[in-house]
């Protein structure tokens, strides 16, 4: 079994690779990745030597690069991480995204039904959906609830999945997505959130938190996300949507407390910064479709996870102090 991962070098995909080469010893793991800003090298050191892992340096926008990897590898099944996903970062320059995440999705696809790929897996965002009031807890986005999107991340990402299901039911194309919660975990960039919360509080530095802090977030440990992709890819039903949410619905402002006391630091490193624009309210996905379908349910509790998330970062300085300095960029991993 060959799988090709796109984004492998990014946070999610990074950790979804080193997942599959433990979990799957007789797969070969091919990971295609641009290494925009995002990507990062180092976080495939640890299987950099395995004879069933192969890099490759492309962006999946490329369709001449791209079809020449697939007659190469000739893949059974392709997972796609790839995707420019900072919300801010779309705000101000949106084209990039609109590039990446919709016509990357295409060329892939077409990729895919060139060379007679039998499975393609799109990983989409809880996003797409939109945002909840914050005094309706009692909704949850299910997979039928409107597409309804906030800024042009969340449009790009739901018309790469529009376009997915088109060609599902245009061509028959083999293929599922999913749709997640907030992921957190190792190796994960530390412009978001926890990660920055973390590196920040560690150097004694603000933290900054839009508005009051009060938008919720339902958050999901990284390695329940990649379980519950291998269960879609090997189990999961052509044509359809599935919700992966962690059932972990937090304050934002609660995780930055939470984060200060488990790193010893006074909450006056909080700082209040203008708000994001449109900034959605809250996300809280019902994952019952996947947990019935596939048995598939998060296994780790927030208050483990961000512990474990934490230690991670305490124990592996280097990997983020490379990216702060910009270090990183000069790894010469995967380079001849």
């Amino acid at each position: 079994m060959t799988i090709i991962v796109t984004g492998g070098a990014g946070f999610i995909g990074g950790n979804f690779v080193h997942y599959m080469l433990k979990k799957y010893p007789d797969y070969r793991i091919v990971c295609l990745d641009a290494l925009t800003y995002a990507g990062n090298r180092e976080t495939l050191r640890d299987v950099a030597e395995n004879p069933d892992f192969r890099f490759v340096h492309g962006d999946i926008t490329d369709r001449e690069g791209v079809y020449r990897l697939f007659a190469e590898e000739k893949p059974d099944i392709v997972v796609n991480f790839a995707a420019e996903s900072h919300v801010d970062r779309s705000i101000e320059n949106p084209s990039v995204f609109l590039t990446t995440n919709v016509i990357g999705t295409q060329v892939l696809m077409d990729a895919c039904r060139e060379y007679n790929v039998p499975r393609y897996h799109q990983v989409s965002t809880d996003e797409v959906y939109g945002d909840l009031p914050l005094d309706r807890p009692d909704l949850f986005f299910t997979e039928d609830t409107p597409i309804h999107t906030s800024s042009p991340y969340s449009a790009s990402k739901a018309s790469a999945d529009l376009l997915v299901l088109a060609y599902c039911r245009t061509f028959g194309f083999p293929a599922t997505i999913s749709r997640c919660s907030n992921n957190y975990g190792p190796y994960h960039f530390p412009e978001k959130l926890i990660p920055l919360m973390i590196t920040n509080a560690l150097a004694d530095k603000p933290l900054p938190v839009y508005g009051n802090g009060e938008n919720i977030r339902d958050w999901l440990y990284v390695g329940d996300h990649c379980r519950a992709i291998d269960m879609i890819i090997h189990n999961g039903k052509i044509g359809e949507v599935y919700n992966v949410g962690g059932h972990n619905e937090m304050k934002n402002i609660d995780i930055v407390k939470l984060i200060c006391r488990e790193l010893g630091k006074p909450e006056t490193l909080i700082t209040y910064v203008e708000d994001r624009k449109g900034h959605d309210l809250r996300y809280a996905i019902d994952p019952t479709k996947i947990g019935k379908e596939l048995g598939w349910s998060p296994e780790t509790k927030f208050s483990d996870g961000i512990k474990t998330t934490i230690q991670w970062y305490l124990e592996n300085r280097k990997w983020w102090e490379d990216i702060l300095s910009g270090e990183y960029k000069k790894s010469s991993l995967f380079t001849k």
